[in-house]
């Protein structure tokens, strides 16, 4: 069962990460890849406050992270994501402790965890945080119609 994470929302609940630091995302993004390895789940993890002027994904592996404009909210693209996956919605699993991201996540039938029960279980595998296991860089395999989707879907209409 994939999963869709709210980014910021789960950051602060692991330890060793802080919303503060310059690479938080990137920290949490290399935590999900170990947390992929060993668990074989793809992991879609959703942030506010892309880059100014662009909407961007990138793909680590089986983690797939999206930057969301500002002016739009994590928790409304979230949402939105679910709307489209439709019925498949029920495979999902949706990490947050945000209550209308839980709330749409059931009505969607996705199963739903709390950040601190997720991080519980990021601990519980033994994923570490390791600058050598990262590497930085976008994937070549990134399906370029979901890229385009997701860009059309975070710009400005």
């Amino acid at each position: 069962m994939p999963y869709i994470i709210d980014g910021h929302n789960l950051i602060p609940k692991i330890a060793g990460i802080d919303l503060g630091n310059v690479d938080d995302e990137q920290e949490l993004i290399q935590r999900l890849q170990d947390f992929s390895r060993q668990s074989g789940k793809r992991v879609e993890v959703f942030f506010d406050k892309a880059p100014p002027g662009q909407a961007r994904s990138q793909r680590y592996g089986k983690v797939v992270a999206f930057f969301v404009r500002e002016g739009r909210t994590a928790d409304e693209a979230i949402l939105k994501r679910l709307r489209a996956l439709g019925g498949e919605g029920r495979n999902w699993t949706v990490v947050s402790s945000d209550g209308e991201v839980r709330r749409g996540a059931r009505q969607s039938g996705a199963r739903t965890a709390t950040s601190q029960a997720f991080a519980r279980q990021l601990s519980g595998l033994g994923t570490r945080l390791s600058s050598a296991s990262f590497s930085g860089k976008m994937q070549s395999d990134v399906d370029d119609e979901e890229i385009e989707y997701w860009l059309e879907e975070f710009s400005n209409r």
